[in-house]
């Protein structure tokens, strides 16, 4: 069997969605354990406001990672923006590890900028402000402070407020922005970039410093299922059905 690596993203798992969860649930055990590693770059959850808020739904996703794990296929993750809140509480209990918000991996001798992405869409700036803190040392200390009936209405809150927002921003808005996209990949020295949050899956073709560049971009959950395969010689970018 040819050695693969496989980049899921932009799951929005939740109780409500049990379609989803069950579909995870067979790639885990099914697909991925023929993979050499798997990197969830990001909104793995559709909100988590902290690893004390332990329930039946949260265990199960952890023990479909950690079985997984435990089969010998290491797993990666970058927080998104749904998530940011997950720490090593849960990381320990799902057998994944944590990786910083933009690094470069060896793809099969392709160095590969990965990353979530919503660092990319700098035109939505309200957004942007609101990251800036989400990702501070002292934010995310106060917010895990509070009772977790008090985290909970916030969050609901939040994605409420969050929905109307995004119902009112432009496409142009709401996507990358093509330059930041190249300074990224120009800071890091790459010629590949991975990342989700878009949800638009797509394999875009670059010239980058005069010479071919290659942004993949995941899709998401809720409608796609989304899942980018890479070896050393192929991209697949396929969707699976729930």
């Amino acid at each position: 069997m040819i050695p693969f690596t496989y980049f899921i993203s932009d799951l929005h798992l939740s109780a409500d969605r049990d379609d989803i969860n069950q579909c995870l649930f067979l790639f885990l055990s099914e697909q991925a354990p023929q993979a050499d590693a798997l990197y969830v770059l990001g909104d793995l959850f559709e909100v988590w406001i902290g690893d004390d808020d332990q329930n039946s739904f949260t265990m199960s996703i952890a023990k479909a990672f950690n079985t997984l794990r435990q089969s010998g296929v290491p797993i990666y993750f970058i927080h998104g923006n749904r998530d940011f809140l997950i720490r090593q509480r849960f990381a320990k209990q799902a057998g994944i590890t944590l990786l910083p918000e933009q690094v470069v991996i060896d793809l099969y001798g392709a160095p590969t900028l990965i990353m979530h992405g919503d660092e990319l869409c700098i035109k939505d700036i309200d957004y942007q402000v609101f990251r800036k803190k989400a990702r501070s040392w002292w934010w995310p200390k106060i917010m895990l402070s509070l009772p977790i009936s008090t985290r909970r209405k916030l969050a609901q809150k939040g994605r409420a407020t969050s929905k109307q927002k995004q119902s009112m921003l432009s496409d142009e808005i709401m996507d990358v922005t093509p330059q930041e996209v190249t300074n990224q990949m120009q800071k890091f020295a790459v010629k590949r970039l991975i990342h989700g949050h878009t949800h638009r899956p797509a394999i875009h073709e670059l010239i980058l410093n005069d010479q071919p560049a290659q942004r993949i971009v995941l899709g998401d959950w809720y409608e796609q299922g989304s899942i980018l395969k890479v070896s050393e010689d192929s991209i697949d970018l396929t969707s699976i059905n729930f």
